[in-house]
């Protein structure tokens, strides 16, 4: 079952499990204990070696399974620095963003289908060129013998 659950998990299952816990207020105002973690958000870590930080999600990624955060970084032995992840687990969902209509109104428990933009249904029907030709039946060469001078005169008239 764990392996199903976390090493070989769907796209789809671990993108759900993306998910952290909100703040005291947030929990009062939406009414919900978690939330998908995307980035915009602000978080503050709660456990692990970067305990007390507060940030912005800069990447979230399935994959490595975890966020990096702003500010959040590691120094290498040669003096590069790089991001870290951390896990949706060790943080606390402070403020979210509020790019996303849709994801708003899943939260205050509105209607989810108000908040799409209404987009312009496209034609995806080919449309004929009328300005092209239409293919004339080949005659072969034996039975439609007429010299270059003769076509170029046919072609003028």
């Amino acid at each position: 079952m764990r392996n199903r659950q976390i090493y070989y998990a769907t796209l789809r299952r671990s993108s759900t499990q993306l998910s952290s816990q909100l703040s005291e207020n947030l929990r009062k105002k939406y009414g919900k204990k978690s939330v998908r973690v995307v980035t915009g958000d602000s978080v503050k870590v709660i456990r692990g070696e970067f305990t007390g930080v507060d940030g912005k999600v800069t990447k979230v990624s399935s994959a490595d399974g975890g966020l990096t955060i702003e500010g959040v970084k590691k120094e290498k032995l040669k003096g590069e620095k790089y991001d870290v992840f951390i896990h949706t687990s060790n943080i606390e969902v402070t403020g979210l963003s509020t790019d996303d209509k849709w994801r708003i109104n899943k939260l205050e428990g509105k209607n989810v289908r108000d908040a799409r933009p209404e987009t312009e249904k496209k034609d995806t029907k080919i449309e004929q060129k009328s300005h092209m030709p239409k293919k004339e039946k080949k005659v072969s060469d034996l039975t439609n013998k007429k010299s270059k001078t003769q076509k170029k005169e046919v072609e003028e008239k």
